[in-house]
């Protein structure tokens, strides 16, 4: 099992962030499947193992290049998913006013003008800030960049959103959302 299906079984939040991941390597790979070869899968797998993954981000290669995301943007599939993340995200407000998420939600939506600012997208939903945020974060962590106590609060704050909205996607994939 790839990584990317185990995380989008486990937790949906994990997959997004995951996927942006790969997407941003195939495009710092500059669309090569033969330098994803050599610097990202490991030549350790064997054949029929490291040819799957390299199926595999081929496949996504010419996804991205249909969609015309090689500068920017993310798979339909991955959109689709933080869409039904967004509804659920809005179902658990206001139908179900589901008292646990209000809290996480209420307490990360504090953060979530100073993060809209910096996303430069003011159409974002607050699913796609609180998972921009957390990507930014990784992205700070790569750099070896100091995160403030502040902005790590809010990055916590976003985190519980995301996990607590992650169970609640896993349950009503299963068809056991109450």
């Amino acid at each position: 099992m790839y990584v990317s299906e185990q995380k989008k079984q486990e937790n949906i939040a994990e997959y997004i962030l995951y996927m942006w991941q790969i997407e941003d390597v195939i495009r710092a790979c500059k669309f090569k499947l033969s330098t994803i070869g050599e610097v990202v899968v490991s030549p350790e797998l064997p054949e029929n193992e490291r040819e799957k993954h390299l199926s595999w981000y081929q496949d996504l290669i010419d996804k991205m290049k249909v969609q015309g995301i090689e500068q920017t943007g993310h798979l339909f599939e991955v959109n689709e998913v933080m869409i039904e993340l967004a509804y659920l995200h809005n179902a658990l407000l206001d139908m179900f006013k589901d008292e646990k998420y209000i809290e996480f939600y209420s307490f990360a939506e504090q953060y979530m003008n100073d993060f809209k600012k910096v996303n430069n997208n003011p159409q974002a939903t607050a699913i796609e800030i609180c998972l921009s945020a957390l990507y930014g974060k990784l992205i700070l962590k790569l750099q070896k960049r100091e995160i403030s106590a502040e902005t790590e609060e809010a990055f916590e704050a976003f985190r519980n959103v995301l996990a607590y909205l992650s169970v609640k996607y896993n349950q009503m994939k299963e068809g056991k959302l109450v």
